[in-house]
């Protein structure tokens, strides 16, 4: 019995002798960049919520050769193989209490690059502000201002780690709002080409909503579970509001959207069956706590704002809520992976039309707004992502970006708004991926992403549907045209 008790006790020495030097090496490092706590400093948080666009050997990568146009340097001339696998077995394993992120932490990161009101009101350049396109390059964290007309760059910056959610703008268009994985927020002046503020509302961000008054940004966080309310002025914390439902569970926020003219913000929470409703307009933002059947994960508007369609990603149906009454008036067949967030509408024989791409399954299905019953499943190359139209054209375009199958993912499938047919099928380059397509604000021209570190923009004539350009960047993942956006286009989503 002494010996099993020698060797236990052996064993647990070694684990402390083998656990004690990734600490070591991490404080000695990483701490000074991503904080002693790994919730982020000068560099992104370090947590299994925050890399999940980051692949282990992806990580193990970085740790040793570095990352490209960053702050990264590379430690594979310091550290071994053994050393490096342990510092990523360390990030991705989760904190052993729930990190805090509350007022004091917001209003310390608070940063004000440019006094409020101090720039300029007219734009820099000569190209029309409201047909400019802003281009998320994830490829080295950057983003490019690209002039709609001439389709060339005019400004190309540095931005946080990791972008999340998709920009959101000012109503008037000179500002957009960035939210990145790890809880940063950033206003860009446009019209200056400066970013003017920013602050941490929070360690793993999903996403942010501008108020239609253009006075208020709403964050929706996974970690903590909150929702963060910021002066879209300057950025300065308004409030925040614990994401806790009726029944006492914290909850993760799913997403949050503004509702112009509802006068609100719409956030859906993810462990908790609720839908929130919150009043912008109002000094104290009351809650309108709206109880749902299902744990909601991705929704979107009608083009009147009264409809919230949503789903959840264990369900094989949608579901259609009045927001006036705050009742369920309709389930949806929607199987499979439906992608909500990037669904669109048109009007299709005299009625309005929804359609949404799929994550699972090579399907876009259509569903008829007025009796909420699917009119077509239309096959398409292979599960999808993003989707995309615009009232001047009449394809609705979506991609194979989902189905990580190289046979599919290089094509974007092209429908036939008038007939829900399939009228063409796109490779804009073959072999690599195609993703996310954004219209002109007069609908003439699509830009499609190629999503490859060696990538691009390809402008294709959005009815003759030859390619008229191709802008080279870095894994362009999302372009988004501010007159399309500030203007609630239906072809794009809001």
């Amino acid at each position: 019995m002494r010996w099993l008790v020698m060797i236990v006790c052996l064993f647990m020495v070694q684990v402390a002798m083998a656990a004690q030097p990734v600490e070591k090496l991490y404080s000695e490092h990483c701490a000074s960049c991503h904080g002693t706590d790994r919730l982020g400093g000068i560099g992104p948080a370090l947590l299994p919520e925050n890399l999940a666009r980051l692949r282990r050997p992806d990580a193990i990568k970085t740790i040793a050769s570095g990352r490209a146009a960053s702050q990264m340097a590379g430690f594979g001339d310091k550290l071994n193989k053994e050393e490096i696998e342990s510092l990523v077995g360390l990030i991705y394993s989760k904190l052993p209490q729930v990190p805090v992120w509350g007022e004091n932490e917001i209003i310390t990161s608070h940063i004000q690059h440019e006094p409020a009101g101090t720039l300029p009101d007219k734009p820099l350049f000569s190209a029309d502000p409201l047909n400019l396109f802003v281009v998320v390059e994830l490829g080295d964290h950057h983003a490019t201002i690209l002039d709609g007309d001439k389709f060339e760059p005019i400004f190309r910056f540095p931005t946080r780690f990791a972008l999340h959610g998709g920009p959101k703008f000012s109503p008037d268009g000179r500002f957009v709002y960035f939210a990145s994985r790890d809880g940063w927020v950033s206003k860009f002046d446009i019209y200056n080409l400066k970013t003017v503020a920013e602050v941490r509302a929070g360690i793993n961000t999903r996403n942010l909503a501008v108020s239609g008054d253009g006075k208020t940004v709403l964050v929706g966080n996974y970690l903590p579970h909150s929702l963060v309310l910021l002066d879209a002025g300057d950025l300065t914390l308004l409030k925040v509001i614990p994401a806790v439902g009726q029944d006492g569970k914290s909850s993760r926020v799913s997403a949050v959207y503004q509702a112009e003219p509802r006068g609100t913000f719409v956030a859906a929470l993810k462990d908790t069956r609720e839908v929130w409703e919150i009043v912008y307009g109002k000094k104290d933002f009351p809650i309108r706590r709206i109880a749902v059947d299902d744990y909601l994960d991705d929704f979107f508007f009608d083009q009147s704002y009264l409809h919230l369609i949503s789903t959840a990603r264990d369900s094989k149906k949608g579901h259609v809520l009045d927001l006036d009454t705050g009742k369920k008036v309709a389930d949806l067949d929607l199987p499979g992976m439906p992608h909500l967030g990037s669904g669109i509408t048109w009007d299709y024989q005299g009625h309005p039309v929804m359609a949404t791409p799929n994550m699972k399954e090579g399907v876009v299905s259509v569903i008829d707004m007025q009796t909420w019953k699917t009119i077509k499943q239309i096959k398409t190359q292979g599960p999808g992502f993003f989707m995309r139209s615009h009232e001047n054209t009449p394809y609705a375009w979506t991609d194979g970006f989902a189905t990580g199958d190289p046979a599919s993912n290089d094509t974007m499938t092209l429908i036939d708004k008038n007939t829900l047919e399939v009228a063409r099928v796109l490779r804009p380059e073959p072999g690599k991926t195609a993703a996310h397509v954004e219209f002109t604000r007069d609908g003439k021209y699509a830009l499609v992403s190629i999503w490859e570190m060696d990538g691009a923009l390809v402008v294709y004539d959005a009815e003759t549907l030859k390619e008229v350009k191709r802008i080279p960047m870095k894994k362009p993942s999302g372009k988004y045209n501010v007159y399309n956006k500030t203007t609630r286009s239906a072809g794009t989503s809001h």
